[in-house]
């Protein structure tokens, strides 16, 4: 392969980086690796100046490329790496001429060699003010599941995150595109579309006329009937309007399944955070979801040991889980992103901030447990996702054998293996 990706961090750099591929093969890019970094915690920065090191190590003669959120925000710092040859901005990594720019200019240090500062090609992300839609011809070929990105950027400023200084202001593809995008991938037998972006509940507020995520949700739907199952990624409850509520109770293609951005479940570090959200808030909107769609599968997003938390303000979040009854939990470990207010607020040990996120993964892990015991006798659609797993319309893994990729399947559920559902092939009556 003439370009090789490495991918860090989350669905949407997942995407970006199919992109990335076809803009890099297409520049004449040769021998070259793409990192496309994240900056969400201080380890995954770590771990992509690992990744580069141990890169080069293997491949001596490769050229390496790094862009992404971190790249965007420590532009100088993997410049000044011996092993990387250029630092590629986030949003110029979506674009053909940017590529083809690296490549006159890796050829050109290939001859004369480079300072630090003539690696990077970093623009100003906040004056990033439109977004342009990304059709992959041959998108993941052969996956039941793709991914559309519709929507980029986030306007809010919680005090713990950097990726607005990656990602810019929020901006959104037109609905029209985002439509023709779905029946395209669908006419070439993708069965389940995700909806992505980095602020997915912002969409449309930079859009003329301000359509919301709902509106879009229901034109997807509408205008393209021959979809299987349609999915959104994470999104922001307090954001969530009435069209999308009202297709959460009436259309059955949207997957009963939300991950929710709801990072503590105690009021005052929420507002520590800056978040736009209280506790009952929380509560109530995973109530009001249970009460339009009662079989709904909730996960959300918990942040342990922020600044100033204390253990009594530690198990509020814990309690969040059984009283939301959240199924999928993704712990973040506070790490602190420099630049950022909760930076510079009083720390937690770092030992202890370790110790809450073990106790909240294992909160999670029992409340996993009980769903999965809980699906017992059921009967499920399984979007077969490969040879040996497949999941549910509740985005829980099903342990699947003989059975075809992209395919649904009805299946009664009779066990779960302590991480994914089993059958024993029996089909509904």
């Amino acid at each position: 392969m003439s370009v090789e990706i490495v991918t860090f961090g989350c669905r949407l750099n997942a995407f970006e980086s199919e992109v990335i591929a076809r803009q890099a093969e297409s520049a004449g890019l040769t021998d070259t690796i793409v990192v496309n970094s994240c900056a969400v915690t201080n380890e995954a920065v770590a771990q992509a100046r690992q990744s580069i090191r141990r890169l080069k190590r293997e491949r001596p003669s490769a050229r390496i490329v790094v862009t992404g959120c971190a790249a965007q925000t420590q532009a100088g710092m993997f410049a000044g790496m011996a092993e990387v040859d250029r630092v590629l901005g986030n949003d110029d990594k979506m674009r053909g001429e940017a590529w083809r720019a690296a490549r006159v200019a890796l050829d050109g240090a290939a001859k004369f060699g480079v300072e630090a500062s003539e690696k990077i090609a970093v623009a100003d992300i906040m004056a990033v003010r439109e977004m342009a839609p990304h059709l992959l011809e041959g998108f993941q070929k052969g996956l039941p599941r793709v991914f559309v990105q519709v929507q980029n950027g986030c306007d809010h400023r919680c005090t713990f995150c950097i990726i607005p200084y990656g990602r810019g202001n929020s901006r959104s593809v037109p609905m029209g595109a985002v439509v023709e995008q779905v029946r395209a991938l669908v006419e070439r037998g993708h069965a389940e579309i995700v909806l992505t972006g980095v602020d997915l509940t912002s969409y449309g507020a930079d859009l003329p006329g301000a359509p919301k995520l709902g509106q879009l949700t229901k034109q997807i739907l509408r205008h393209v009937p021959e979809l299987k199952r349609l999915r959104i990624s994470s999104i922001d409850s307090i954001e969530v309007d009435r069209d999308l509520l009202d297709v959460i109770a009436d259309d059955k293609r949207l997957m009963p399944h939300l991950h929710l951005s709801m990072q503590s479940g105690d009021d005052l570090i929420l507002k520590r955070m800056k978040r736009r959200h209280s506790r009952a808030d929380a509560i109530a909107f995973c109530a009001q979801v249970r009460r339009l769609r009662p079989d709904i599968a909730l996960g959300a997003d918990i942040i342990a040991g922020f600044p100033t938390e204390t253990e009594e303000m530690f198990c509020q979040s814990q309690d969040l889980v059984e009283e939301c009854g959240l199924t999928f939990l993704h712990v973040f470990p506070y790490s602190p992103r420099p630049g950022t207010p909760a930076a510079r607020m009083p720390q937690v040990n770092g030992n202890e901030i370790r110790e809450r996120a073990r106790r909240l993964r294992a909160t999670g892990e029992a409340s996993l447990q009980k769903r999965l015991a809980s699906e017992l006798g059921h009967t499920r659609q399984v979007l077969i996702e490969s040879a040996s797993q497949g999941r549910t319309e509740h985005f829980i893994p099903f342990a699947i054998t003989g059975e075809t990729p992209g395919a649904v399947r009805a299946l009664v559920i009779t066990g779960n293996d302590g991480a994914r559902l089993t059958s024993d092939g029996r089909r509904p009556a």
